[in-house]
């Protein structure tokens, strides 16, 4: 375990070493502060749309779940964009460049590179994606006064999406070069999130046989089913015309997928891992 830990250090350092962290924070600062000005130009405007009327529909709901809900898009982007920084070249890119030898003949063995590299990325990539999900309630709810029904179970789910794209992430570092395993992680991110497309056109034109499929394509690559478990606890116990208003907007990604996404999440990441480790013990470096 000394090994893994100073495995993961040494990973941080690095990561610090080539500015990763300030790259995503610029990023991120970037980020909250447009969704900061969104957030208050539409609450400044909000008596354009209505307030709770014969309609039913609570406006402030409607507009901060919509709100926050797109900006837990950003923040799942901006943590698969930190994630591909911490792990695109962690096996092949670091083996091509000497880096990687000297740490193996230690000895230390390659499960333990492999798991030492996923703890290190994973758990900031996890930490870096809830602080930002929480900062953005906050900002919702400091300039319209709307707070989510659930936070800790969303932002859990986020930070476990995460996690699945850093296991992608550091598992195709194993076979494929720095550059196109960047290309491959947001190719299968984006594959995610057609998957979540599919499904809400499957929703507004009442096909089965679609719905089947962006369901099946969400269980295949669990950091969307995650997500979008995540959209629909912010609005776990809103009802009646509010809730239908919400379902029929940009923000009708979400989907409860049942007691079972969690424990699939835990074991997709073992086999993603055992993966790796099989295609790392075959690798002559």
């Amino acid at each position: 375990m000394s090994a893994a830990r100073t495995i993961a250090a040494f990973t941080l350092r690095e990561s610090l070493r080539r500015r990763v962290f300030l790259v995503v924070a610029l990023l991120t600062a970037g980020f909250l502060a447009l969704y900061g000005l969104g957030t208050w130009q539409a609450y400044r405007t909000i008596d354009e749309f209505g307030a709770t009327g014969e309609s039913g529909v609570d406006a402030e709901i409607v507009v901060g779940a919509t709100l926050l809900g797109l900006s837990m898009f950003g923040t799942l982007f901006l943590g698969a964009i930190l994630a591909v920084f911490l792990t695109l070249g962690a096996v092949r890119g670091d083996a091509e460049r000497g880096l990687l030898q000297p740490i193996l003949v230690r000895p230390v063995s390659r499960p333990t590179l492999l798991l030492a590299r996923f703890a290190a990325a994973a758990t900031v990539c996890a930490a870096y994606t809830i602080a930002v999900f929480i900062a953005a309630a906050i900002i919702t709810w400091a300039f319209g006064g709307w707070w989510p029904d659930r936070v800790v179970r969303p932002s859990l789910e986020l930070g476990m999406a995460v996690a699945v794209l850093t296991a992608l992430s550091l598992a195709g570092s194993v076979v494929l070069s720095s550059t196109a395993n960047g290309i491959a992680v947001f190719m299968v991110f984006g594959a995610g999130l057609t998957a979540g497309l599919l499904g809400q056109i499957a929703e507004a034109i009442g096909s089965s046989t679609l719905d089947d499929v962006a369901t099946g394509a969400a269980w295949v690559l669990p950091f969307e089913a995650l997500y979008q478990a995540a959209l629909a606890g912010i609005t776990a116990d809103t009802v009646g015309f509010t809730r239908l208003a919400i379902d029929l907007g940009p923000f009708g990604g979400a989907e409860n997928f049942g007691a079972l996404l969690w424990p699939w999440a835990l074991v997709y990441l073992g086999l993603v891992g055992a993966a790796a480790v099989w295609a790392f013990a075959r690798r002559d470096l």
